[in-house]
């Protein structure tokens, strides 16, 4: 009877700590891998902040890795993470036309991909495959945002350019096209007189508004940048040639152009929520890992109007 005890007290223990084992090996710490394209733009890296505090709240690691603008390296940066073990990917492409290596690779991993910020799916969500997200903004929005209020503001009448992301970025794309359709539509007399990409940096964007006003003089009204560096550089160009007049706008409302808006030096500029994006993003790997995954594969962030007279909200 004895041995039977002992028997029955060895088994029970070796059921106990191997439950225990399995138990602390599905609590094991995971890994997000976090393929950014550039590190130098300056809000991606409040995205990529939000992400990482998010994610420290709740225990677990995130790699960066930076692209620099390079989609090759995007592609090898992806491959290394998923090689070293990742548990999760978050990327903010370089190039949204051309992500069907990456979401093959994570596909592949069997692993969850969030894009966040841009949009490889935008018009084709049905195509969105299982454990494939987005979360952001709805692009196309900001763009009709600042064409409604740069139009109302110079009453349908005047010659605007327009500064654009990189090309064949969704973000630029879908920006622009906000912009083009709404003037179209809308502000017919607000003649777009030229477009140029400044690649979302406030240099180019000096030198590429300096030159629209050399060439298109005082026909130029307004200026619509497709973010807020961009229109930075236009707002030094137009002061370096005496055109305060002239009516600047972008996107992101990062603090510099808040405190432009504040100073009048902006007209206007749109928020949208870097918490909300890198966080967002975040969250939905985290109901994954938890088997509660989102029912809708996209969420959208909203974009927000910033004027002189409501800047204050948002500072």
């Amino acid at each position: 009877m004895k041995k039977m005890w002992k028997v029955l007290l060895m088994s029970f223990t070796l059921f106990f700590l191997v439950a225990c084992g399995a138990d602390s090996s599905s609590n094991k710490e995971k890994t997000i891998g976090y393929a950014i394209n550039n590190l130098n733009d300056t809000f991606q890296t409040y995205i990529l902040e939000a992400a990482k505090e998010t994610a420290k709240e709740n225990k677990i690691d995130i790699k960066v890795e930076n692209a620099k603008e390079d989609l090759i390296s995007q592609q090898d940066q992806v491959n290394t993470l998923i090689q070293n073990g990742v548990s999760a990917l978050i990327v903010v492409p370089v190039d949204t036309s051309a992500m069907g290596p990456i979401t093959k690779a994570a596909q592949n991993a069997g692993i969850p991909l969030v894009y966040v910020n841009r949009n490889p799916y935008a018009g084709k969500e049905k195509e969105m495959p299982k454990d494939v997200y987005y979360v952001g903004s709805d692009e196309i929005t900001a763009g009709i945002m600042q064409m409604d209020y740069i139009g109302e503001q110079l009453n349908g009448e005047g010659g605007i350019t327009v500064l654009m992301g990189i090309l064949g970025n969704e973000g630029a794309v879908q920006r622009t096209k906000g912009v083009s359709d709404t003037a179209a539509g809308k502000f017919p007399k607000n003649k777009i007189l030229a477009k140029e990409t400044g690649e979302w940096q406030r240099d180019k964007a000096l030198s590429i508004a300096e030159n629209w006003i050399s060439t298109y003089g005082d026909d130029v009204k307004a200026i619509i940048a497709n973010n807020d560096e961009m229109a930075l550089g236009a707002v030094q160009a137009a002061k370096k040639n005496g055109r305060n007049d002239i009516l600047i706008t972008g996107i992101d409302a990062i603090p510099d152009a808040l405190d432009a808006v504040e100073s009048g030096d902006l007209a206007t500029t749109i928020f949208q929520d870097a918490k909300g994006q890198g966080g967002g993003a975040v969250d939905t790997i985290l109901a994954v890992f938890d088997n509660k995954p989102p029912k809708e594969a996209i969420k959208y962030v909203p974009f927000k109007l910033v004027t002189p007279e409501n800047v204050a909200e948002f500072k």
